[in-house]
């Protein structure tokens, strides 16, 4: 198996090698050195609970993320109540059991680089 950044790699989001679209949202995922890297772009209205749970089946979102917020304001709570709001420009890590949505009319555009391979299948 190849290493982790062993040799030279570019992709491009503009040609992304798998596409999930689920209501209010759309993934765009590459793989680039050995790993999984999500886009998501989340409309107005998105909400983790309404737009993904029925896809998931589980009670709340699973996956761990690691992400960078490019577009948009991302509310998050987790499981224990703890709550987050995600701009532009930060870098959040959200463990399994949370909900999350759009906040306000402006789509979230987050890139994320943990938890998307299974996310929305």
């Amino acid at each position: 198996m190849q290493k982790l950044m062993e040799k030279v790699e570019l992709k491009s989001f503009g040609k992304p090698d798998e596409v999930r679209d689920f209501p209010k949202g759309r993934l765009e995922l590459i793989q680039i050195g050995g790993v999984t890297v999500g886009r998501a772009i989340l409309e107005p209205g998105w909400r983790w609970s309404t737009s993904v749970q029925p896809i998931a089946k589980t009670k709340s979102c699973e996956a761990p993320h690691f992400q960078y917020h490019i577009q948009g304001i991302l509310k998050v709570v987790m499981d224990d109540g703890t709550t987050l709001e995600c701009g532009p420009g930060d870098v959040s890590i959200l463990p399994m059991g949370h909900d999350a949505w759009v906040v306000g009319h402006e789509p979230v555009v987050i890139v994320d680089f943990q938890g998307m391979a299974e996310y929305a299948k």
